[in-house]
């Protein structure tokens, strides 16, 4: 390697005639000192060579350059032993550079010749070799065959399958001119200019870089995007297009705002995303000016923002803060723009976005189908909710003219139901009775929010479940990991198995095997599809495995934004009930443990506090005989619901079990053995007393063998007070109610019957356990007595873990929450007894 020393001469002496043979400058070559060839590998020669000018050979350390001449050889391929020296990542780093420079430059290699020069005036690299590209003859106008083309390389795929998130949410846009200014139009057709006309002006910036105007630059800009979009590369490419950008930042502040936009507007018709140094300066410089601007402004270079596919969240901050002190003067046009836009950027306050709801309800009758679902996606992305009134009149208005509807619109709308959670029973008829034909015409993932909707709202329609079913497996590779998973979870909330459900499911967990590299990144959708497989009894084991690693639990228990383990617990449950045969993974016990533990610590805030919950467990311990024989707890605990569990002895009798109901302020039920014999004439005494005469009907058998009328009545109604404190309130049964023995050992306290009649169980098989379950509508399909996924699971794995079910249906239980306490009773009775035999 050679070093070489410059020093900064006169601008007539850099002539390029100064450096010929007859008057070039002296060389002054150094011997070479023994220790350095030492060090060097044998055969390379290595020394420092000095240039000056004749009479001028001293060293100038400040202008030392080391040059290493094989760096500026045209063949790159050449084998050249190297030597690791101070210097090597310079001179490499030199050469990478001087690599990109075009080769029509004439860099080359000359024997012997060293001609470098250097200049203050260049204050890096990147000037340097501007200037080298902007010092070549300038080139003849190339020939359309010349020019570079990017033509737009897309699969080959349905035009079904087709979806373009950049163009799709904005059909609003076409509905007429009053949306002109206020948003990009990308199809606006004009004469493309001429590429001769554009060589042309790039020649000009080549020429005028030092003088260009800021009209100049704007219109420059301005033409140069209007080239035949294949041409477009081929410009962005250009190195003279790169100095025009330059320039445009350096002449920023100088632009008028009508030029800023119009050079915005250029930079989105050229795609000159690559280009961030541009796009931060305009970006800076809007963010100045927004405050000078009007609506139409505002929301022009918001929405040009998003057509170039830049998030700008400061400039959103601003236009959001001029828009919460101006919101009264915004259009029907401006609003569903602005709607768009917050949209896009996904950012609103929720004080702005109230006010917004206010002008959309005032325009919503006068609004198109198209601006409706514009609007609902507005506030679906930026995570904000209408209300309920506004939702149902929304739903009425869509379902009156549910044809006109674009798919798009319509996938919208049911996003915001299903962000809203509001049961619109009309609309949800109506697109049952609409959607299904149009859903060959939709795309995968616009199907999938439909039935998502659906499924969200609990609502099963089965002839549009089918028709998804349908279109699924012929068109499952454009379904992302994210599409199987809400496919999956859809069908299985519903409980619904379509007539080609093997091939339905079958081809969603192919896929699944398809997209296991996205579950690095989203490992939630892998454990919502196969909770959803297990709801309906399927369990691929290969992937379970996966699911259940260490790994992949390590990653969705650390890495992931979302809470996972509940949903690694539910899985690990489901697959010990159901699985016996399955050999892979399971979680550690620990962890187990603990998910256990988060969703007790819920159900007993939540679940078994609920008014149904715990009138239920009040009766079932005064119909048993106490807090022992009843126990509210998460019986399967990975199915995150809690029930009520009883023990019976092989002859019907309750056996106490529960461990928990010795714990402090739980109400004792035990009383003394002497109880008040209760007769028929005392049973009718007190139900004259109480209710006017009313006689209780009951069973004649019921009243056998006991003695007659008790002798001393003030006796008899303390006994009936003193039971009134212990809350067994004797009131009238309308309908009538049987007397039966564990009933009547229930109103004279008295425990005798069972403790005589009771019989130990020998082995644990010979309890038998029931499992009492407390529905309510949420867990069935909307309005129907279906059961959802999760519950129909948890059912068949209690089943399978050897409990009988009872089920007190809202249906049945709720209306008798209103009833007397007796009524109460009968039902629970009836409905374990009815379960035993």
């Amino acid at each position: 390697m050679a070093a070489v020393i410059c020093r900064k001469m006169p601008r007539r002496i850099l002539n390029r005639r100064a450096y010929s043979k007859s008057t070039g400058p002296t060389e002054a070559r150094k011997p070479e000192r023994k220790e350095e060839a030492a060090n060097n590998h044998p055969g390379e020669r290595f020394g420092r060579t000095f240039l000056c000018l004749p009479g001028e050979a001293s060293a100038l350390v400040d202008y030392k350059i080391y040059s290493k001449p094989a760096a500026y050889s045209s063949t790159k391929n050449r084998a050249q032993p190297s030597v690791p020296s101070e210097t090597d990542d310079y001179a490499d780093a030199f050469s990478l550079l001087l690599e990109n420079v075009p080769s029509s430059l004439g860099i080359q290699q000359v024997r012997s010749t060293y001609t470098v020069t250097c200049s203050r005036r260049l204050s890096s690299v990147r000037n340097t070799l501007l200037d080298l590209v902007y010092s070549r003859p300038i080139e003849e106008p190339r020939s359309a065959a010349q020019w570079p083309v990017d033509p737009k390389q897309r699969p080959e795929m349905d035009d079904v399958e087709v979806y373009d998130t950049k163009e799709d949410p904005r059909g609003f846009q076409k509905l007429g001119g009053a949306y002109r200014a206020l948003c990009f139009c990308g199809s606006e057709q004009r004469e493309p200019l001429p590429m001769e006309e554009g060589q042309k002006i790039l020649r000009d910036v080549s020429f005028l870089r030092s003088c260009l105007s800021p009209e100049s630059t704007a219109d420059y800009f301005w033409r140069l995007s209007w080239l035949p979009a294949e041409q477009h590369a081929a410009v962005r490419a250009d190195s003279r297009f790169a100095m025009l950008c330059r320039c445009s930042v350096d002449l920023r502040g100088a632009f008028a705002l009508p030029q800023l936009l119009r050079l915005l507007e250029a930079a989105v018709r050229l795609r000159v995303s690559s280009s961030p140094l541009l796009l931060k300066a305009l970006e800076t410089e809007l963010c100045r000016r927004a405050w000078d601007m009007d609506f139409d402004q505002l929301l022009l270079v918001a929405d040009l923002w998003r057509s170039l596919g830049r998030g700008v969240p400061q400039y959103m901050e601003i236009v959001l803060s001029y828009v919460g002190l101006r919101w009264k003067e915004l259009t029907l046009p401006r609003l569903v723009q602005l709607l768009y836009v917050i949209g896009e950027s996904r950012q609103a306050p929720g004080e702005l976005m109230q006010k917004l709801e206010t002008l959309l309800s005032a325009h919503l009758d006068r609004m198109d189908m198209e601006e409706v679902g514009a609007a609902c996606l507005g506030f679906f992305k930026s995570k904000n909710g209408l209300s309920e009134p506004l939702m149902k009149r929304i739903g009425n208005k869509v379902a009156a003219r549910m044809e006109d509807i674009s798919n798009y619109s319509l996938v919208n709308v049911m996003k915001m139901f299903r962000y809203t959670h509001v049961d619109h029973l009309p609309f949800l008829k109506r697109l049952g009775k609409v959607a299904p034909d149009r859903i060959p015409t939709i795309g995968t993932q616009g199907a999938m929010h439909i039935v998502l909707a659906c499924a969200s709202l609990r609502y099963r329609d089965e002839r549009l479940l089918g028709a998804v079913a349908a279109k699924v497996p012929p068109n499952v590779q454009y379904c992302r990991s994210k599409d199987v998973a809400k496919y999956l979870w859809s069908f299985s909330v519903l409980n619904y198995g379509p007539e080609n459900g093997e091939e339905f499911f079958s081809s969603l967990t192919q896929q699944l095997h398809r997209k296991m590299h996205e579950f690095r990144r989203f490992p939630e959708h892998l454990l919502t599809a196969l909770l959803a497989l297990a709801f309906m009894g399927r369990f691929p084991h290969d992937l379970i495995d996966v699911a259940l690693s260490p790994r992949f639990v390590t990653l969705a228990t650390e890495r992931s934004p979302f809470e996972l383990k509940k949903d690694l617990f539910t899985l690990d449950g489901a697959v010990a009930i159901e699985c016996p045969d399955y050999g892979g993974h399971r979680l550690p016990s620990q962890l187990r443990q603990e998910v256990t533990q988060m969703l007790w610590n819920f159900a007993r805030q939540d679940i078994c506090a609920k008014p149904e919950m715990v009138e239920a467990a009040i009766l079932l311990q005064v119909m048993l005989g106490g807090p022992r024989f009843v126990k509210n707890h998460l019986v399967l605990p990975h199915t995150r619901s809690a029930d009520l569990e009883v023990h019976f002895d092989p002859v019907g009798n309750p056996l106490p079990f529960s461990v928990e109901a010795s714990s402090e302020g739980t109400q004792k039920l035990e009383f003394k053995m002497s109880g008040v014999p209760v007769t028929d004439q005392l049973i009718s005494q007190l139900a004259k007393r109480r209710t006017g005469g009313l006689i209780l009907k009951s069973e004649p058998d019921s009243w056998a063998g006991r003695e007659g009328a008790v002798k001393n009545m003030a006796k008899t109604e303390a006994a009936v007070k003193d039971r009134g404190r212990t809350g067994l309130n004797l009131k009238v049964f309308r309908n009538g109610v049987p007397l039966t023995d564990s009933l009547l050992s229930s109103l004279t306290n008295s425990k005798i019957p069972a403790q005589k009649t009771a019989v130990q169980p020998t082995s644990p098989s010979e309890v038998r356990k029931l499992a009492i379950q407390v529905s309510n509508r949420n867990h069935y399909c909307y309005s129907s007595r279906i059961l959802l996924g999760l519950h129909s699971m948890k059912r068949r794995q209690l089943v399978q873990a050897g409990y009988v079910v009872v089920e007190l249906p809202y249906w049945e239980w709720f209306p008798l929450l209103k009833r007397t306490r007796s009524e109460k009773l009968s039902y629970l009775h009836q409905k374990l007894y009815s379960a035993l035999d």
